[in-house]
């Protein structure tokens, strides 16, 4: 008897929220803005969410979304994309550089500038894999998991509504990326996202980093580099993912209230000002000396976002395949390495749960 009410409530919760997060998207859009349907969205549920409003959007919808949205992603990957993975190697080796300065450089920040304890300093300074950082933290009771939280959700908000304006102001000035393609047909379509789905679902069984976006990605990639098929998703299926993914960004900032935003955003845009400069630096590196376009370097080397990035990247036309491969190797040299630095710097975990922030 109670569950009709509850599923009701959670279907009357993301409808809002998804209808919130669409407004958003249309305005920004009619305003002009790079990856309207992204940032709009994110930015405007963020706000509704900081106001008081209870926001969600499902955890079997999310992936959905991200099924899709990998598919339309690997669109953007063309056989010129193959023939430039020779320079990878050169431009994955600087991810290590950039990784463990940022790491240093934003912990000092957050420690001696901000006043911030260790263990929170540590996991707040960490660039990108929000769920996997919020599992170690909760591995030491010492951290303050709002900080960590805030610090990781807001690097990632910061990076979809600021990005897409720096990067297209360095490729020219502000455009509206347009392509032509051929729509697929229905039942083309129709066995494109079962294989997408199933790609999603295997990666993810695997324990692939973002595993519901990453195996459609690479399906449509390797269909639409190989010249097989050509992967075209029509809008009425790749906007209303977008809005659903600035949705869900959008939605952690569920639990923070305005004024402890406003106490820890200082800081938060200092860390996030560190880590940034010094992935400029890096991007301005490689650019003088390979001669690779400043944007799509700087979406590869953004610290955190994964799905954000590569979508970014797709949307503003600047190689997916490039910003995927180089976010996907920074987070999953994380995932392997961060357990052995974590009990290095900070000792071994906490396994009393009931100690646990």
């Amino acid at each position: 008897m109670t569950l009709f009410p509850q599923v009701s409530a959670v279907l009357l919760v993301t409808l809002r929220t998804l209808a919130i997060g669409a407004a958003g998207g249309y305005a920004f859009h009619a305003l002009g803005f790079p990856a309207a349907w992204l940032a709009g969205p994110m930015i405007v549920v963020a706000a509704a969410v900081l106001s008081g409003m209870s926001a969600n959007v499902p955890a079997r919808l999310r992936d959905l979304l991200f099924v899709v949205l990998g598919l339309t992603m690997g669109s953007g990957v063309t056989p010129e994309t193959v023939e430039r993975v020779g320079e990878w190697p050169v431009t994955m080796a600087f991810i290590i550089v950039a990784v463990v300065a940022i790491l240093l450089a934003t912990y000092v920040y957050q420690r001696r500038i901000a006043g911030w304890d260790r263990e929170t300093a540590y996991f707040a300074a960490i660039p990108g894999a929000l769920s996997y950082v919020m599992a170690l933290t909760l591995d030491y009771p010492r951290a303050n998991v709002l900080r960590v939280a805030a610090s990781q959700s807001l690097r990632v908000f910061l990076l979809v509504a600021v990005l897409p304006m720096v990067v297209t102001g360095s490729e020219g000035g502000l455009h509206e990326v347009v392509r032509t393609s051929v729509p697929m047909a229905p039942l083309a379509l129709a066995l494109l996202l079962a294989a997408g789905l199933a790609a999603g679902a295997a990666t993810q069984r695997l324990g692939v980093p973002a595993g519901w976006l990453t195996g459609p990605f690479v399906l449509s990639a390797v269909l639409n580099a190989s010249g097989l098929v050509a992967v075209s998703l029509p809008d009425w299926l790749s906007i209303p993912a977008l809005i659903g993914l600035g949705s869900v960004i959008g939605c952690r900032f569920s639990g923070v209230t305005p004024m402890e935003l406003v106490r820890m955003l200082g800081v938060c845009l200092g860390a996030f000002a560190v880590g940034m400069s010094i992935s400029v630096v890096v991007c301005v590196v490689i650019w003088a000396t390979l001669g690779l376009p400043f944007g799509q370097l700087l979406l590869a080397y953004a610290p955190g976002g994964l799905e954000a990035m590569t979508l970014l990247a797709y949307l503003l036309d600047l190689d997916p395949a490039f910003v995927a491969a180089h976010q996907l190797a920074r987070y999953m040299g994380m995932v392997l390495i961060l357990p052995l630095v974590t009990r290095r710097v900070l000792g071994p975990p906490s396994r009393n749960p009931a100690s646990r922030s």
